[in-house]
């Protein structure tokens, strides 16, 4: 990854390339006088994160810009963003007084780490673990929950194996979470994971107050061509060649749902996503009676730094997903 994080596109303007919702103002006045959402709204770093990958962003200065670029005063981070940081107490306390003096709401850490659903018992219990810190840093920024993974890239094992072992790592984790007060919440985001009907399963039966889950609109590819590298590069290079039904996997994963990740990528003239059908997927989110905080995630800056063309630059993706939102009511 130490060349394709740095390969992304500087964008000031509004691409030609782009989705055709181009306007004369500039991009940070078009959260003054939009309609406001029945959602609460949070920015997600990985929205950002062709800047964190080349060093030009840095999470101490997120906040700050989440509000004064965006209006928006909530935050989720990423663990690999400051992953030397999760232990350094001068990090998270200048963190976290920074947005308590910015008024901005600490939402959630999404954490990558070792698998907790790794099929060797010794390895699940070393990733469990891994994760200890970051709930402790959450607790310090005063998180809601940390956002974790049931299964890795390069995932082994049938769907009930996977299964088995990510029940034993999840309530394993969850033990420490309850102890923290902390919600250890699952996206679908890899693999089996990525299955609706089995990510609801695991949570039916873990049946825990801690547990849940971040849907993300965007993730239910179940199958994968095999990445070239085991990294962000490498799974960014990847091609689904097996994908679940992402209104059914929605919707059968509301009912456990602290958060949703609303996903976005490409904007048709109208402002709409042209691959997730956005009011549907309200639709259902309405029908499931969520009253929580619908993440903002655009991808278009990590997919320009893969090679990729066609996409809004950083801010203007982050607006337009933050309209579509709101159009949503």
């Amino acid at each position: 990854m130490k060349t394709n994080r740095r390969k992304f596109i500087k964008q000031a303007g509004m691409s030609a390339l782009g989705a055709g919702i181009a306007t004369s103002l500039p991009w940070n006045l078009l959260s003054e006088g939009v309609s406001k959402s029945s959602y609460e709204i949070s920015l997600a770093q990985f929205s950002l994160a062709s800047e964190f990958f080349s060093g030009k962003h840095n999470t101490l200065e997120f906040p700050a810009r989440a509000k004064k670029e965006f209006g928006v005063n909530i935050v989720e981070y990423v663990s690999m963003f400051f992953a030397d940081k999760a232990k350094d107490m001068t990090f998270l306390n200048e963190l976290k007084k920074r947005t308590d003096d910015l008024g901005v709401k600490n939402n959630l850490i999404m954490v990558d780490d070792k698998n907790i659903a790794d099929l060797d018992k010794a390895r699940r219990i070393e990733a469990v673990e891994s994760h200890y810190k970051w709930v402790d840093a959450a607790k310090i920024l005063d998180c809601n929950s940390i956002r974790v993974n049931l299964g890795s890239i390069d995932q082994e094992g049938s769907a009930e194996e996977v299964a088995d072992a990510a029940m034993e790592g999840y309530a394993k984790l969850l033990e420490y979470g309850t102890k923290n007060k902390l919600d250890i919440i699952v996206e679908n985001h890899v693999g089996h994971s990525c299955n609706g009907q089995w990510l609801a399963g695991i949570m039916k039966k873990i049946n825990n107050k801690r547990a849940g889950v971040l849907p993300d609109f965007g993730n239910f590819c179940i199958k994968r061509t095999k990445p070239a590298t085991m990294d962000i590069a490498g799974y960014m290079g990847t091609k689904c060649l097996e994908e679940y039904d992402k209104y059914k996997g929605i919707e059968e994963l509301m009912p456990y749902a602290k958060g949703v990740s609303a996903k976005t990528h490409k904007f048709d003239a109208q402002g709409n996503e042209t691959d997730i059908d956005f009011v549907r997927v309200f639709d259902i989110i309405k029908k499931s009676k969520f009253k929580g905080i619908v993440g903002i995630e655009y991808e278009g800056g990590i997919m320009q730094m893969a090679g990729q063309s066609g996409y809004l630059s950083n801010e203007e993706g982050i607006m337009a997903t933050k309209r579509l939102i709101e159009k949503m009511g």
